[in-house]
């Protein structure tokens, strides 16, 4: 059973428009869908109902707050049970450091984006962290050199 949600091309525009600039007022986005205000402002209020706006949300950048290095920490975790991965997870996720959590099939388990201060900084992170608790028993670490945006996210076109 599919969650997607009927989207029409109105619709997709204003989604395009907001992941863009979510700060984009009802009646540029209005302006520039080619509706009303009101109009646009009932379509963006049922797509936050129908849960395809899950909210929004402010981007920093962490090297103007100190965070200047990011990498990828590829997790294993032993034994994988349930009952020692909502302990791990709940303790990244309150990480300040950490900026992004995937739980993963093949090899590694968690795939971590962490944003620290400098190297000295990765290595008391990794130590302190993730391999002084007992059910990890693997972090791969990778540098993050350069990271880029990608377009907005839209259903699929259909062939």
């Amino acid at each position: 059973m599919s969650d997607s949600v009927a989207l029409d091309p109105v619709d997709l525009q204003i989604l395009r428009l907001l992941q863009n600039d979510a700060r984009t007022t009802y009646r540029e986005l209005a302006a520039e869908v080619g509706v009303a205000a009101s109009t646009c402002l009932d379509r963006v209020a049922r797509l936050r109902r129908s849960g395809v706006i899950l909210g929004d949300q402010l981007r920093l950048d962490p090297a103007k707050l100190g965070r200047g290095l990011q990498a990828l920490l590829l997790v294993q975790v032993r034994p994988h049970r349930r009952e020692l991965i909502g302990p791990f997870v709940d303790r990244i996720r309150s990480l300040p450091e950490s900026r992004a959590l995937f739980h993963l099939t093949g090899p590694d388990d968690y795939l971590v984006q962490v944003a620290v201060a400098d190297a000295a900084d990765l290595q008391r992170l990794v130590l302190d962290e993730f391999t002084s608790r007992r059910e990890v028993a693997r972090v791969d670490t990778r540098l993050i050199f350069q990271q880029w945006e990608c377009g907005p996210l839209l259903p699929p076109v259909a062939n």
